[in-house]
């Protein structure tokens, strides 16, 4: 007789949470343009999920990568009000590319360059030194939550009169609102 009878055992598989978001169609990625600072001036790029989106916005990922040979800090901002007049980057897609048709997000990229001043209302939450020629990478498992009109952004300040080059990247799900 055979020590284990194999019809009474069921697989169980523990797959991690970006994973199933990307399962569901639910996770994107997607990165800014190059976006210059310097002079004394800053630069931004964040998730912005619009007030009419009906979805929660889960940060998962983010990524700040430094071109030039000067360290520069980026302060991490919730749900502020930045500075300048953003832009809306093309540079995303879902992870799940085996969809069809292609899931869309709701939330935005927006990033802007070249802006005076700093970010009003909203939370300053931490600081990040990004070194040079290097990429900061952080994970953050989904745990950043923002509703619809909220904004998740990195918010880079010009170290000097040098003109800098930076790019950020993210990696996000969103849900229902209603599911959250």
């Amino acid at each position: 007789m055979p020590l284990f009878n194999n019809d009474r055992f069921s697989k169980a598989v523990n797959i991690p949470n970006p994973l199933y978001q990307s399962l569901q169609g639910r996770y994107f990625v997607g990165q800014t343009e190059h976006i210059r600072l310097g002079k004394g001036k800053n630069a931004w790029g964040g998730l912005v999920n619009p007030f009419k989106s009906d979805v929660n916005l889960f940060v998962n990922a983010f990524t700040i990568t430094n071109h030039s040979n000067q360290s520069f800090e980026a302060e991490i901002w919730f749900n502020p009000i930045p500075p300048g007049k953003p832009m809306i980057s093309k540079n995303v897609t879902p992870a799940n590319t085996a969809f069809l048709p292609l899931p869309k997000p709701e939330v935005k990229i927006a990033y802007a360059e070249f802006v005076e001043g700093f970010p009003r209302k909203g939370v300053m939450a931490f600081r990040r030194i990004v070194p040079p020629q290097s990429t900061l990478a952080s994970d953050e498992d989904g745990k950043f939550i923002f509703p619809p009109g909220g904004s998740f952004i990195l918010f880079l300040v010009s170290p000097n009169n040098e003109i800098l080059q930076a790019e950020v990247a993210f990696g996000w799900f969103e849900k229902d609102k209603r599911e959250s």
